[in-house]
């Protein structure tokens, strides 16, 4: 075969008209929302001057000696309203999981009937669509008031929408066979749930509640700028104040707790999933290093 019919032979490439027309239109969607958003760009270099000296304040504060009064005081009023945050969180979410258990088993559609998971799903779309402002603001404060009840119990509500739709996924993705099984061997309709389901996506369901624990962390600081309790609020009467060296401090406890939070929140999660395969492994490996 000649050069000429190879040639011929290959393929066309691919045009790259339209992918090209897609990032234009794409650029010109972004430069639209850029001049529609009246931003006032003329200030951005704001942010090298008026921002180094907000940061040159709050600095201010941790830089002090935090065992002297009064920073003492500031550090400790700092984490005693981070800790009620992490509190507030964790009831809204031990709260959240225990009612996201029987939607998700409503909401599962190899377990109830089309009604019902479409009336389930209608339900928890309905409460991920409203933000946990929204639960404090119109359901909770005028019940509870102002204070960390009304943030828990709006985390609560809020966290029922994921959780019961995560908890929905997982059982639509259990494995059939243990089912089967265990109406073969004449389990009653409660027991293939509680056996046959729930413990196949218990480890998974219990990730997906230490993952929201995390979420409500961090919501838990907004809600209090409204007045729901924990290190918001501090942050909102620190801010009205002015007081850029404490705001720094409590920033910084912010920051610290929320990483602990995490990195434990993550190693549990990964210990539930991988079960006892990872400690198996090592001990698999040390094993073969000493020559066993």
């Amino acid at each position: 075969m000649s050069t000429r019919d190879e040639a011929a032979s290959r393929p066309r490439q691919p045009s790259k008209a339209r992918a090209t027309a897609t990032w234009i239109l794409l650029l010109i969607l972004v430069g639209g929302a850029a001049w529609l958003s009246d931003a006032r760009w003329g200030q951005i270099t704001g942010i090298f001057t008026d921002g180094g000296r907000y940061f040159r304040l709050m600095t201010e504060g941790l830089l002090q000696n935090p065992f002297s009064d009064p920073w003492a005081g500031y550090w400790t009023r700092a984490f005693d309203a981070m800790i009620e945050s992490v509190h507030m969180a964790w009831v809204g979410t031990v709260l959240g999981a225990v009612l996201s258990i029987p939607f998700g088993f409503l909401a599962a559609r190899n377990i109830s009937g089309a009604v019902t998971v479409q009336l389930t799903r209608g339900v928890l779309n309905l409460i991920r669509a409203v933000p946990e402002l929204v639960f404090v603001i119109v359901l909770m404060l005028p019940i509870f008031g102002f204070g960390p009840v009304a943030g828990a119990l709006a985390l609560g509500v809020g966290a029922i929408g994921t959780l019961g739709k995560l908890t929905a996924e997982a059982l639509e993705g259990v494995d059939p066979g243990p089912v089967e099984a265990a109406k073969a061997s004449g389990s009653g309709r409660l027991a293939v749930l509680r056996w046959a389901y729930w413990t196949q996506v218990l480890p998974e369901v219990m990730a997906f509640w230490l993952y929201r624990f995390e979420i409500n962390v961090r919501a838990s600081a907004v809600l209090g700028i409204i007045g729901a309790g924990g290190i918001g609020q501090l942050l909102s009467q620190l801010f009205s104040k002015r007081a850029w060296d404490q705001i720094g401090i409590t920033l910084l406890v912010i920051i610290i707790v929320t990483v602990i939070v995490d990195m434990v929140s993550g190693a549990i999660r990964h210990r539930i999933i991988g079960g006892g395969k990872a400690k198996k492994d090592r001990v698999r490996d040390d094993a073969v290093e000493v020559g066993l």
